[in-house]
């Protein structure tokens, strides 16, 4: 998907009355929910026994998260607060979005992360620059804001969180070697930007490389040459969506296409590459089809129904639109499909294991 602005720019900007009195609504209940012990009747104490990992790999199913009503207008506590009561849950992971010199986690993001009523998880994507080149960035030319952003992690921040450094990269893939946005150039610099973070005393990010997972891109002859290197990705992502091509959860993740016979699906090929891995769905969305209304109902239900097929899918995070580029992905256009993503986010296998207190 393309690039969402920042929280730094609120996700898209806009705010008027009625937002600022359904903000004070929801502060009021939240407060009320923080001294009951739950959340808007919210189950909050998954099954004992099940932990997450050092790399936040959950010892039992796998995370429910959401990158909540992107392109509202919506501050992402806002947005957050909102998404959570439509899908009947709170989300495990927080997909959040910045750019160039932006600070992160932001002041709301903080807040997210350690919610008193029950702490969540950042998925954070950043985008280093689009002035610099892939080359440039691997050769030290920002330098001086990835040592800024180490600092500000290290003093704000130091619980585990995701982080993805340029997502999708392969349509911004040059094959000319003097672009320097070759797919090798794009490992240099993601291995580039995690070792100097790291160096700079950022221990805590749980780095991700997030692929589209579509056919085309995948069949290029570059593509295994964007992979930055195990020691420095601890899960691999993928973003798909479900076009008119995909009927079910399974067409969604292993999508096919026959113009690219020996393109076995993401998570198949990603069960070959990457076999110690866990996997993350970091971006998913169901776009609308007005003359199928019943289509979302019947792919959430399908979501349920396959998931526990595919053990190595650790997180599943949902791209929450009205207005995402190819369509709208809100889960709820239509009761029927409100009723079965409600039913996919409460089912236990996303719910058993506990985000870390710390």
């Amino acid at each position: 998907m393309p690039v969402i602005a920042g929280a730094g720019t609120a996700l898209v900007l806009g705010l008027g009355a009625c937002g600022q009195a359904e903000g004070v609504a929801w502060e009021a209940t939240r407060q009320s929910a923080i001294r009951t012990g739950g959340l808007l009747g919210f189950e909050t104490s998954p099954p004992s026994g099940c932990e997450a990992s050092a790399k936040l790999i959950p010892s039992c199913g796998a995370w429910w998260g959401v990158a909540p009503e992107v392109f509202t207008g919506r501050p992402p506590d806002r947005a957050l607060a909102r998404a959570e009561r439509r899908m009947g849950r709170r989300a495990g992971v927080v997909h959040v979005y910045h750019r160039e010199d932006e600070l992160f986690p932001t002041p709301q993001e903080l807040a997210l992360a350690r919610d008193p009523a029950g702490r969540r998880l950042l998925l954070v994507n950043w985008k280093p620059s689009f002035e610099h080149t892939w080359a440039q960035i691997a050769a030290g030319a920002l330098d001086q804001r990835i040592d800024r952003l180490a600092a500000y992690i290290r003093t704000t921040f130091p619980e585990r969180f995701f982080l993805t450094v340029h997502h999708e990269p392969e349509n911004d893939v040059r094959a000319d070697p003097a672009s320097g946005m070759t797919a090798r150039d794009y490992a240099a610099m993601f291995r580039h930007v995690v070792e100097r973070l790291r160096e700079r005393g950022v221990r805590n990010a749980v780095t991700v490389m997030t692929y589209m997972g579509a056919p085309n891109w995948a069949s290029k002859p570059w593509f295994e040459e964007l992979y930055p290197g195990d020691d420095v990705v601890d899960w691999v992502a993928m973003d798909p969506y479900v076009d008119k091509k995909v009927q079910t959860f399974d067409g969604l993740i292993n999508k096919t296409r026959r113009e690219f016979p020996d393109w076995p699906g993401f998570y198949r090929w990603m069960q070959w590459r990457f076999p110690g891995k866990p996997i993350m769905v970091a971006e998913w969305g169901v776009f609308e089809r007005p003359e199928q209304p019943w289509f979302k109902s019947a792919f959430y239900s399908s979501v349920r129904q396959e998931l526990r097929r595919y053990p190595q899918i650790k997180a599943l995070v949902y791209f929450d639109s009205p207005a995402a580029p190819r369509g709208d992905t809100r889960f709820d256009t239509t009761p029927g499909g409100r009723r079965a993503f409600r039913e996919l986010a409460r089912d236990p296998y996303l719910r058993a294991t506990a985000v870390p207190q710390k």
